[in-house]
């Protein structure tokens, strides 16, 4: 298994900008990283270079860094190797594609059956193919099998694949159909068998079995694979995995260096339906593992004796309510010693529950906010109100847990004075970090099928409504960027929210993490404002004197 591939940020820069210096999704690559030099530095690159000159060495590089994005167990290719396993398989991953090529190298040289890539990141082909074409490099005959939602969405975005998926037989199409869009996006991909089940993990062993006894993959339900110059796409037949049976215990990983910090769930889908968001109609209903469930999994991260710091990655972890309370009793009851982040919808909230998370070392959680706006609240369908977001943080910062809020500029009904009620929000509610991101307009949400409704055109970062165009919500973002002095900006692209436990897991507390956030964001905005040249870098100077003091303290 492959986890994630996080392409060097001049490749992906580079990639970005040719939508254009100016164009939407350009800007909002950018308030992401710093300019030294030179040389484009994301917050991890920019604290390893930091780092680097506070102990008088020269800075440290690839995988060579002190720090590296996302260094913690990709969950995707730990769940799937864990799945593999207990099915007989013999299975490996490797978490880090950029920093654990010579691993991979290894493993190629071992001959393996197939390899198989996760998705769960990407929106662009760009990371997989990369890491298609460096296997191809070492192994030309190996199978190479991806899956996830990068693959999931192409196969729901294009209507010729739409058209052939409900077909209960096996499908062929030439790989000269340049009109259809699905099979050019695999063509890019250039792996062998395509995994376009929502879940996928039963598909996976099935491949991975049919490989091994030399079946026919047209047998296979749920994937199309290349094969005699055509692809051919079979019947679909969904999952329903059980999450009782197949949650991971982590001893059986206790030779795996894991750190510690480690991410985990506790559920499938979510339990909303945003009209921004297409995960529930990819993962289906909600469904939920038992505490019992739970209990043996976290009893199994307690036995690897290490571990600092769990992450829930479920999108509702506070929903159904009752049970949410229950893992805090069982944590608290279990006395486990680590901490714990997870989403949370302060709207499924009271005093008890601030309460038991507290006790249960919560440090803090990631708050989808989205707009400080009802009415954009209702047309995002978000089920909760302006009032219960400021109540839930302010119960947060009493209780010591850390808050991070998202929120999304340009969403369908935006207009100036809703993100002035956005920011006015974000000034008033003071959680301790946020960030505003453009709207992505994606095919296949719920929103998107109300294209009349709102008047929307174009898709992805650039697009426009009735009330309001990309250029100008970006417009919006940077001046928010530039002015909310209340709260701290926490950057997308290398260094999202569960930066933070990986942080605390390698020593940092969160008060240097704070000093260090601030020192990144007055460097920050020096790139988005329009500074002079030589005042620009007379500032950077200071800043960067001022981390390295920081660091080396």
């Amino acid at each position: 298994m492959i986890g994630y591939n996080e392409p060097p940020l001049d490749n992906y820069a580079n990639l970005i900008s040719q939508y254009g210096q100016y164009s939407e999704a350009y800007r909002d690559l950018k308030l992401s990283f710093i300019e030294i030099g030179g040389q484009k530095f994301n917050y991890v690159d920019l604290l390893n270079y930091a780092t680097g000159l506070a102990s008088r060495s020269a800075p440290k590089q690839n995988g060579k860094a002190e720090y590296k994005s996302g260094d913690i167990p990709t969950l995707a290719a730990v769940y799937l190797t864990n799945f593999l396993r207990r099915r007989g398989f013999r299975a490996g991953y490797v978490n880090l594609f950029q920093h654990e090529k010579e691993k991979l190298i290894e493993y190629l040289a071992a001959k393996p059956l197939c390899i198989a890539i996760t998705t769960t990141l990407y929106v662009l082909n760009l990371p997989a193919k990369e890491i298609v074409e460096f296997i191809r490099e070492h192994d030309r005959d190996v199978k190479i099998i991806i899956g996830g939602p990068l693959i999931a969405n192409h196969a729901r975005n294009y209507r010729s694949h739409e058209r052939d998926s409900v077909r209960k037989q096996t499908a062929t199409i030439s790989k000269a159909d340049e009109n259809d869009g699905f099979i050019a996006a695999l063509d890019d991909l250039g792996a062998d068998i395509y995994v376009i089940e929502g879940q996928g993990e039963l598909t996976l062993s099935q491949v991975v079995s049919c490989l091994k006894n030399g079946g026919a993959l047209s047998g296979v339900p749920n994937i199309v694979f290349f094969e005699n110059g055509s692809y051919e796409i079979t019947r679909m037949m969904p999952e329903n995995n059980s999450l009782e049976e197949n949650f991971i215990n982590w001893h059986d990983f206790r030779d795996e260096d894991l750190g510690p910090t480690i991410q985990t769930r506790t559920a499938r889908s979510c339990a909303f339906k945003c009209s921004f968001c297409n995960y529930p109609t990819r993962a289906g209903a909600l469904t939920v593992a038992s505490l019992d469930t739970i209990e043996k999994e976290l009893d199994s991260i307690r036995e690897l004796g290490n571990v600092e710091n769990v992450v829930f990655i479920d999108d509702t972890f506070n929903v159904p309510f009752p049970r949410f309370k229950d893992i805090c009793r069982l944590m608290i009851r279990k006395n486990y010693g680590f901490n714990w982040f997870s989403y949370f919808r302060c709207s499924n909230s009271d005093e008890e529950a601030f309460e038991l998370m507290a006790r249960s070392n919560c440090k803090g959680v990631f708050l989808g906010i989205e707009s400080g706006s009802p009415q954009i609240l209702e047309n995002m369908n978000k089920a909760a109100t302006v009032e219960k977001y400021a109540t839930g943080i302010e119960r947060l910062r009493q209780h010591d847990i850390l808050t991070f809020a998202s929120f999304i500029i340009g969403f369908p009904g935006e207009t100036e004075q809703s993100v002035s009620d956005t920011k006015a929000f974000i000034k008033a509610a003071r959680p301790d970090y946020y960030r505003a991101q453009l709207w992505y307009c994606e095919p296949g949400t719920p929103i998107f099928q109300q294209r009349e409704k709102y008047g929307i055109e174009g898709e992805g970062f650039t697009w426009n409504h009735d009330t309001m165009e990309s250029m100008e919500a970006m417009d919006h973002i940077e001046r928010m960027f530039l002015t909310i002095d209340e709260t701290l900006w926490l950057p997308q692209w290398s260094f999202d929210f569960w930066n933070i436990p990986y942080l605390i897991g390698k020593g940092m507390s969160l008060e240097r993490f704070r000093e260090f956030m601030t020192l990144a964001d007055r460097l920050l905005i020096l790139e988005i404002a329009s500074v002079p040249v030589a005042e620009k870098e007379q500032a950077q100077q200071k800043h960067l004197q001022d981390l390295v003091k920081l660091l080396a303290a």
